[in-house]
């Protein structure tokens, strides 16, 4: 019986790395990507079954990336898997259609097994933050979205310039003219009210259009191969001194 398919989609390339060796055992790993555009791209010509994903990405963030797969390919199982704790930002990703929602200071065990209940056709969400989520539930139902007015080519135009893009960068990134970047732009400054791109970059991160790790920062590859790479097989090793800096376990690393 063939593994299941998965694609890995984070920026860090140590957490990258550690996660394809953790998972290589159980699942067919076919890619790795650093930024939401790319998710998007392999998740439409490899049909994975599974997509782990962060949220902070840079070009398009995991949620606007996981919002868009869900609407091309239903039935994938988006994992989220983030050094945010933010119970709201934790309950959107939930609304928007992920299967599982979990820190990476977790256990190995614990991604495995959401994966796992995720296939089964059920949600995880770690207990770290689950009664956080279960408030933000509680509190607003419908979920609150400052930025529900934006199209999703809105904001993907309002996250490239946030994240000090040109226009013309923009535009080559999102494949249209200049002039295209430029009408998104300052259709949604108009709408909105905002009047320079100073406002524009604050509304960018007030509505989850960038999102960062709040509160905390990216694990050092120690605290990878502790936290991420530890399974019941035991904890990984810590890197030779002078080799690649990677938890690899023996296999080969592939790439798309």
């Amino acid at each position: 019986m063939s593994l299941p398919r998965v694609i890995l989609a984070d920026d860090h390339t140590v957490v990258a790395e550690a996660l394809r060796d953790l998972l290589a055992p159980h699942f067919e790993v076919v890619a790795t990507v650093a930024d939401g555009r790319a998710l998007l791209d392999s998740a439409t010509s490899l049909k994975p079954e599974v997509i782990v994903v962060d949220i902070a990405m840079p070009l398009l963030n995991g949620l606007e990336a996981g919002r868009q797969i869900k609407e091309r390919m239903p039935g994938v199982k988006l994992i989220f898997l983030t050094m945010n704790e933010d119970p709201e930002l934790a309950a959107e990703a939930m609304r928007s259609g992920a299967s599982a929602y979990l820190l990476k200071k977790s256990a190995a065990s614990e991604l495995l097994h959401a994966i796992q209940t995720a296939l089964r056709g059920k949600s995880y969400v770690t207990p770290q933050i689950a009664r956080g989520i279960q408030e933000s539930f509680i509190r607003n139902p419908q979920g609150r979205s400052p930025n529900k007015s934006l199209t999703p080519r809105q904001k993907e135009v309002v996250q490239l310039l946030a994240e000090g893009k040109s226009m013309k960068e923009a535009a080559a990134i999102l494949r249209v003219a200049p002039r295209t970047v430029a009408f998104h732009k300052y259709g949604v400054m108009q709408d909105l009210g905002l009047r320079t791109n100073a406002e524009l970059i604050h509304f960018a991160i007030r509505s989850r259009i960038v999102v960062g790790n709040l509160g905390s920062s990216e694990p050092s590859l120690p605290e990878v191969c502790r936290a991420v790479s530890s399974s019941a097989r035991g904890p990984a090793s810590a890197p030779a001194r002078g080799g690649s800096g990677s938890c690899r376990r023996g296999h080969p690393r592939s790439r798309i």
